[in-house]
């Protein structure tokens, strides 16, 4: 004799099976979109993608972070050309600046303690992942709504500017921006970068020296290349590592850092 309420219990197991299935299918077929609809992203929908990136993890549930919507088309167009000349930048229908944000709770603390110390790169280092899980949260939404996204590193070069451009007072910092919008058919249908596998990226109870040394095997596995290792690899480091916009990243973060911990109050 089925119990009252086992059919209810059975389908809503499905359900959650189902959600499972779903969330795990949003997250292991992600790939950045970098080309766009020429249509806006509704407010609903841009509602609906914000209110779950406010629901990210957080240290503390303190949110050490603001999220700048970038809704202004020259300002977008100033981005596209701050963040490395990348032209899709402005053609984005959605532009968000994370940026990672210790004024808020160092006002309050000053307001209701009598001896508070000054904003640190501990401080910077946990605003800024609190912004980042942010992001990614965001990105995840976005999956799930439609939508397709890229995350755009350059906006950590030209802090100056970026602060300028921003109006960043002290304590703020840029450490993430993500832009989308709705995919064009092309990039929908794009096959995605391949990864390193969980083998060798995941140590187990401390760091693996010899998984880590497996390296040219990983880049062999990963990219499926046939010319030798060191040229491969020097062409990447040229591109990536040597360039002048990494350079700059450098330089650009160490001004933020500065700008941090040795602000005026």
């Amino acid at each position: 004799m089925q119990q009252k309420g086992g059919g209810s219990s059975l389908r809503n197991g499905r359900e959650d099976k189902t959600m499972c299935e779903e969330t795990l299918r949003l997250l292991e077929s992600r790939k950045s979109m970098r080309v766009f609809e020429n249509r806006p992203v509704p407010e609903e929908v841009k509602q609906k993608l914000l209110s779950a990136s406010l629901r990210a993890a957080s240290a503390g549930n303190m949110a050490l972070y603001t999220i700048i919507d970038v809704t202004d088309a020259k300002l977008k167009r100033k981005l596209s050309v701050t963040c490395d000349n990348q032209p899709f930048i402005a053609d984005a229908p959605l532009a968000l600046v994370y940026c990672a944000d210790y004024r808020r709770w160092y006002r309050a603390f000053r307001g209701a303690a009598e001896e508070v110390r000054h904003p640190s790169y501990g401080d910077f280092m946990l605003a800024a992942v609190d912004a980042v899980v942010a992001a990614q949260t965001a990105a995840t939404a976005a999956d799930a709504l439609g939508l397709g996204t890229c995350y755009i590193g350059d906006i950590l070069e030209n802090y100056e500017e970026h602060r300028r451009l921003l109006s960043l007072p002290a304590y703020v910092a840029p450490v993430a921006m993500l832009v989308g919008g709705y995919p064009t058919k092309q990039q929908k249908e794009r096959s995605q970068t391949p990864r390193f596998s969980a083998a060798d990226l995941v140590h187990e109870n401390g760091y693996d020296i010899k998984k880590s040394d497996r390296m040219p095997r990983m880049l062999q596995e990963r990219d499926g290349w046939t010319q030798d290792y060191e040229a491969h690899v020097r062409a990447f480091c040229e591109r990536k590592y040597n360039s002048a916009f990494s350079v700059e990243m450098s330089r650009s973060v160490k001004a933020m850092l500065d700008a941090w911990v040795n602000a005026e109050d």
